[in-house]
């Protein structure tokens, strides 16, 4: 008997503020997208909630405490790249402790930017998510043309 497909799954958070920003991370020594902005973001490590894995990767990144109450499923992304995954993308405004770079070997800078005028290196499907948030566009498909 043939191995089930087995689909990536991953987080991003959309961290918002009272200014209309948004806040990106610029990726450096991952061998992925190194010099382009993303949001705080990772795989699912298994047997985690979706929610749960949210929180981790704020803590993990940006050092921050969010609660899975605050946090708001705002859309979904069947993406495929190198390969293929499923992409949950949430969103929030409530945190607490101060926003740090927890992780400064693979984050060379950590800055708010106008969510309607991201930096031209700004990841493809990320500028897509952001923008599919902002239209009220809750599933989407990317990469596969």
């Amino acid at each position: 008997m043939a191995d089930r497909f087995k689909l990536i799954a991953d987080v991003h958070v959309f961290l918002r503020n009272d200014r209309n920003e948004i806040l990106l991370l610029r990726r450096v020594n991952t061998g992925y997208e190194d010099g382009n902005y993303s949001v705080v973001a990772g795989h699912l490590d298994g047997h985690e909630e979706v929610l749960g894995a949210a929180v981790r990767e704020a803590k993990e990144e940006a050092g921050i405490e969010i609660r899975a109450t605050d946090l708001e499923v705002v859309g979904v992304m069947h993406r495929k790249e190198n390969d293929e995954r499923i992409s949950f993308f949430l969103t929030t405004s409530i945190w607490y402790g101060d926003i740090v770079n927890a992780e400064p070997e693979r984050c060379d800078d950590l800055s708010w930017f106008t969510i309607n005028d991201l930096p031209v290196n700004t990841i493809p499907y990320i500028r897509r998510a952001i923008d599919n948030h902002l239209k009220g566009v809750f599933f989407d498909s990317f990469g596969w043309r």
